[in-house]
């Protein structure tokens, strides 16, 4: 079943709700049993996460490298089969106070009206 326009509005809603919170029984509510999660940061580092496990070490993770993390100018847009959402996004590395700033785009998929796949690719921005 793919979900409506509005019904990915709320898939999305709880999922961001989840992930910032970092509760993975939520999270796993909203997405599908075998869900995926590709991940590139733009700069060197490509992962595949497709646990529970490998979601919270790499939310755990990202906490200990950054010690700031927003989101701004997010958009979704729909296509029949699968949803788009850009951003940009601004980090300050913990070790060293540096800045970066990336904008990106995550593909998303769906499944038995929950969300299946998450791909995310972002490209560095210059910080003026």
């Amino acid at each position: 079943m793919m979900p409506t326009i509005a019904e990915r509005d709320v898939l999305f809603q709880a999922f961001a709700k989840a992930l910032f919170k970092g509760d993975l029984d939520a999270l796993y509510r909203v997405v599908s049993p075998d869900f995926k999660w590709s991940f590139h940061d733009g700069l060197s580092v490509t992962k595949s996460l497709g646990s529970a496990e490998a979601i919270a070490a790499h939310i755990a993770e990202q906490k200990t490298l950054l010690s700031a993390q927003r989101f701004h100018d997010v958009a979704y847009h729909h296509l029949p089969d699968r949803s788009f959402m850009t951003f940009r996004i601004s980090e300050t590395v913990r070790a060293t106070g540096e800045m970066r700033e990336q904008r990106g785009v995550e593909q998303y998929t769906f499944a038995a009206g929950r969300i299946a796949t998450k791909d995310v690719y972002r490209k560095p921005m210059t910080v003026g």
